[in-house]
């Protein structure tokens, strides 16, 4: 089974493409809002390796990155076979 994590803010747009391509994709996802929370924050920076941004997404604990990466990977065609589980 596929884990996804995205860690998101409440007033991210960039944030909300990455959940709306996931749901395009049918694949569930595990959100983790840092919004008001600077233990979770610092969390995902230091497996972010120093990334601040939101959102900073892991798909079965491999960093993406950012949204731009994320439909980046898909338009490389690399989303899919991650998603299924295989290596990039």
């Amino acid at each position: 089974m596929t884990e996804i994590d995205i860690y998101t803010t409440r007033v991210c747009p960039y944030c909300v493409r990455a959940k709306q391509l996931f749901k395009r994709k049918g694949v569930a996802y595990t959100e983790i809002d840092v919004s008001n929370d600077e233990a979770l924050r610092n969390a995902m920076v230091e497996r972010a390796g120093g990334r601040r941004t939101v959102p900073q997404i892991f798909i079965n604990g491999h960093h993406v990155g950012g949204c731009d990466d994320l439909y980046d990977l898909d338009r490389k065609g690399g989303l899919d076979p991650l998603l299924a589980g295989a290596a990039e």
